[in-house]
């Protein structure tokens, strides 16, 4: 996500200055503006000149809109786990659970639009499925940028936009750069924790291998139970966020179950059956594996 570099499209306000208008409308809403501040701020009307169906069957612009939903879900996490890698590079781990929470609770809403498909069924879908072509969500640059921050790494999956040259370029970055998971094992090294150096050094393109001094480490954090230990903080808030995209995956699959069976999938995967096989790919592995050996 980018500040904008446009000139001020919306003019600043202050409190005082609040006050004032609300006395001068006597408690009313302003109703004449040469542009509307929230529409440019928002850019509500054009957003709403993004729905652009290519059927008549109303409940392709619910299958559309949802999609373009959890696309902005997509970007709006991904920013946010970013800024809880930068804060833990810089050692600020107190200040990276905000980040963190919110997150969690952007993937809390994320969830949300699997209930607005429930009614799909195979018939519903079929009425513009075909129209689709070969579009499909597995093509998300943004999902999969999400996915590498995670940790959840497949170099062959850029393939689709080398094409986009700056959005292949983006994945690529993201795609050799350490994910958040890497991010946390080398803050457990710098707090003292015995994390082997090829862990470190390793090439952040591949995903990481689960290994038992991660694991170790967890166990150790988690026996803390002082009001103190931010890393155990650190580690419940990644729980979180692990569980709600765990959750997010397994609703996929649910809504593809209930629209289309065990069918191919629209984008040329064998549809559930791949699906299935993604899910047993485990974000933050470790700190799930430590909870069988916890005291």
């Amino acid at each position: 996500m980018q500040r904008s570099t446009e000139g001020p499209a919306v003019r600043p306000s202050s409190e005082s200055r609040r006050v004032r208008r609300a006395a001068a409308n006597a408690g009313e809403p302003t109703l004449d503006f040469g542009r509307v501040p929230y529409d440019e701020y928002v850019r509500a009307s054009t957003l709403h000149r993004l729905q652009r169906t290519l059927s008549d069957d109303p409940g392709e612009m619910s299958f559309l809109v949802i999609s373009q939903v959890m696309e902005l879900y997509f970007g709006l996490i991904d920013f946010e786990l970013a800024g809880v890698q930068d804060k833990l590079r810089a050692g600020d781990v107190w200040g990276a659970l905000l980040p963190l929470r919110r997150a969690g609770l952007h993937l809390e809403g994320l969830n949300a639009g699997w209930r607005s498909l429930r009614w799909m069924t195979p018939h519903e879908f079929n009425r513009f499925r075909n129209l689709l072509g070969e579009g499909s969500g597995f093509q998300s640059a943004m999902y999969r940028r999400l996915e590498f921050r995670l940790g959840l790494k497949t170099a062959s999956l850029i393939r689709p936009f080398r094409h986009q040259s700056d959005v292949h370029a983006e994945l690529r970055h993201v795609l050799g750069e350490p994910s958040l998971w890497d991010d946390v094992i080398a803050l457990l090294a710098r707090h003292g924790h015995d994390i082997p150096a090829p862990l470190l050094t390793r090439d952040f393109a591949v995903e990481h291998t689960p290994h038992a001094a991660v694991e170790s480490a967890w166990v150790r954090i988690y026996r803390d139970t002082g009001p103190g230990n931010h890393l155990r903080m650190l580690g419940e808030g990644l729980t979180e966020v692990a569980e709600w995209f765990g959750e997010w995956r397994l609703g996929h699959l649910k809504a593809v179950q209930r629209s289309m069976g065990e069918r191919v999938g629209t984008g040329g995967s064998n549809g559930v059956a791949w699906l299935r096989r993604s899910m047993e790919r485990t974000v933050f592995p470790e700190l799930f594996t430590a909870r069988t050996v916890m005291d």
